[in-house]
């Protein structure tokens, strides 16, 4: 009979992150051999203008059922931020649609109004960046900012755990699955923090209130996660 192992077998979790730093350090590794900025194609070599998608038309991976897009905000709307800009990444309609009737979707549809769900997309999370091209935050938004809806913490988990990205920008593709994968336990965090903030509005107008803009935010300690794995 073979000895038995005395390490303990990394969870599927353990090794999604291990695999996802390796894949983000590989990715910014070829960058600097290419001396090239991650958005270095995504702006064309041109200095970002505030407010404008990158892309014009969003990335869109249709098959797999993502999007994103790359914008930033003029320091007088934020003036206390110091990220560079984000990524706003959406689930398009075939992705979620099924889900709606879930008991999940249903109580979060009560939690935010019951409101109409002719959408196109569900906004997943948005990750912030630093001038050199590196993720420093994650954070949630209400729905009145992209224009669309969110669903539910455990749906949108489920989303961004099974998230493929080909939209044919592969290196921020890379980047965007591999932060995902690497900060599971602080997305977490920041949607139940998003349906608390949530929670304490009025169902009926909570998904329109100005007053509500960015629901909850985190952090990201890229490097004490990558030098976990």
């Amino acid at each position: 009979m073979a000895a038995a192992s005395g390490r303990r077998q990394a969870s599927p979790a353990a090794r999604r992150a291990s695999s996802a730093g390796r894949c983000l350090l590989g990715a910014y590794a070829a960058l600097a051999a290419r001396g090239e900025h991650l958005l270095h194609g995504l702006l064309a070599a041109q200095p970002p203008r505030q407010w404008q998608h990158y892309p014009d038309d969003d990335a869109i991976d249709r098959e797999h059922g993502y999007q994103w897009f790359y914008h930033s905000h003029s320091p007088e709307d934020r003036p206390d931020a110091t990220e560079h800009g984000h990524f706003h990444l959406f689930a398009r309609r075939p992705l979620w649609s099924r889900r709606l009737q879930s008991r999940a979707e249903r109580d979060f549809a009560a939690l935010t109004g019951h409101p109409d769900e002719r959408v196109a997309t569900r906004h997943l999370l948005a990750i912030g960046m630093d001038a050199k091209g590196i993720p420093v935050s994650l954070f949630t938004v209400n729905s009145w900012v992209t224009g669309d809806l969110m669903l539910s913490a455990a749906g949108t988990e489920r989303l961004l755990a099974g998230m493929r990205l080909r939209t044919g920008h592969a290196t921020i593709d890379t980047v965007l699955e591999s932060v995902v994968a690497l900060c599971t336990e602080d997305i977490r965090a920041i949607l139940a923090a998003r349906d608390e903030a949530l929670a304490g509005a009025a169902p009926c107008a909570v998904l329109d209130d100005r007053r509500l803009e960015v629901l909850s935010c985190q952090a990201i300690a890229l490097d004490a996660k990558l030098a976990m794995r």
